[in-house]
């Protein structure tokens, strides 16, 4: 038997990923070894890809434990037929800041071409899968958790196109980054679907992307694609990021870390108000505030008693977006329990507290909020003058249907 250069190569990099004993911690990382859906579909030889011609949908995220790109390895490999990229978001190279793509173009590292799949959907999304000549589209992209986060409405709109392009679909897990205890939040209303949501799920829905692909395929595709779904080993449904022992790459210009991650799902509600949600600054989401606010905020933040976490008044100099160059006052979350902290409650009790102790606050005019939140229920209660506890309360009967359908798809204890 001849073994290729290009194998040995491949061949390295997957023993190494291999290498950490169960329990063993990686060099990276405190905790035990994840292995992701690409760690388990490499050591198995590609076999569920033989015969395939393969595209797969990632950016600078979909990387092994050494932080090899997975393109890369399967580009160095003969035993898969990688022919095409597709880039969601930000970009396969993850170059463009939010609400920005990279374009078509030939990667320079591979030569392989490179197709733009940001607000791309339906048949034009599937003629791209169609003109690529692929037989499998493959993802595989870290998720932070949050509904409106867009790369699992990427994954939907790709599952989509597959099945109308008539290409089989392969989703490679990662994990959810701030568990998979629990969804949390208010679930989204149809009539308010976007790229930031669009199908009823919950705020802070707490699944793997594989198990939203199956939810997907099931519940809400209406010509179901031919799916496989590859599954870690090693992880457990109460993990945070830091228990996985795999490096953390930001999906995101501004989601530099995990900390980042277990605030954004409340936080970037701020996105729907005149207030910074902190970009441009080196802690985004956790820093939140505009121009006139003081020490009033935080003090009626902490004053609700949320569990998990202190807000500090804080001020700061955002160098891009709302305020850039200005100095804004508001408050830094800081998280000292996170298995008791619940982001989209905070999220709602810092919008009630700031339209309560700042004249100045304000509703971004299109209502972004709504689509944020998934209906107008969280503006209008708010306006109303409703408090927290009401507020969450709102939600509490869609967010039950939820989480009874949610159960059937979870593959992780």
């Amino acid at each position: 038997m001849s073994v290729s250069r290009r194998g040995l190569l491949v061949a390295g990099g997957a023993a190494g990923v291999m290498a950490a004993a169960p329990g063993q911690a990686a060099a990276h990382g405190a905790g035990r070894r994840v292995r992701t859906g690409f760690d388990r579909l490499a050591a198995d030889g590609y076999a569920a890809l033989a015969g395939q011609r393969v595209g797969v949908v990632t950016n600078p995220t979909g990387v092994t434990a050494e932080v090899r790109h997975i393109v890369d390895v399967m580009h160095a490999d003969d035993r898969v037929d990688l022919i095409a990229v597709f880039g969601p978001e930000h970009g396969f190279r993850g170059t463009a800041q939010a609400g920005g793509s990279e374009g078509r173009y030939d990667d320079p590292a591979t030569g392989l071409p490179v197709y733009d799949t940001y607000l791309k959907s339906g048949r034009a999304l599937a003629d791209i899968f169609t003109a690529s000549g692929v037989d499998t589209v493959v993802f595989d992209i870290q998720d932070v958790g949050a509904r409106f986060y867009t790369y699992i409405w990427t994954l939907y709109d790709c599952m989509v196109a597959a099945a109308l392009a008539g290409k089989r679909f392969m989703v490679l897990d990662r994990p959810n980054p701030v568990t998979g205890r629990a969804a949390l939040g208010p679930v989204l209303d149809r009539a308010f679907a976007t790229f930031v949501g669009r199908e009823p799920i919950a705020q802070a829905h707490g699944m793997t992307v594989a198990e939203l692909a199956r939810l997907f395929n099931a519940e809400f595709l209406a010509k179901p694609v031919p799916l496989t779904t590859v599954r870690m080993s090693g992880w457990r449904r109460a993990d945070f990021f830091d228990a996985t022992g795999l490096p953390w790459v930001p999906p995101s210009p501004n989601m530099p870390t995990p900390d980042t991650a277990l605030v954004y799902a409340g936080t970037c509600l701020f996105e729907g108000t005149n207030l910074s949600e902190g970009r441009g600054t080196t802690r985004p989401f956790e820093l939140l505030g505009a121009e006139g606010i003081d020490r009033r905020w935080a003090q009626a933040a902490n004053a609700l008693e949320l569990p998990g976490v202190w807000f500090r008044e804080a001020y700061f100099a955002p160098t891009f977006s709302k305020f850039q160059g200005k100095t804004a006052g508001g408050v830094q979350l800081h998280v000292h329990d996170r298995a008791a902290f619940d982001p989209v409650r905070t999220g709602i009790g810092l919008l009630v507290t700031a339209k309560r102790s700042w004249s100045g606050f304000a509703w971004r005019p299109d209502n972004w909020i709504d689509k944020l939140t998934g209906s107008a229920k969280v503006r209008t209660l708010i306006d109303a003058g409703a408090d927290t506890d009401e507020v969450v309360g709102a939600w509490e009967a869609d967010l039950a249907a939820f989480r009874a359908v949610r159960r059937a798809y979870l593959a992780y204890h």
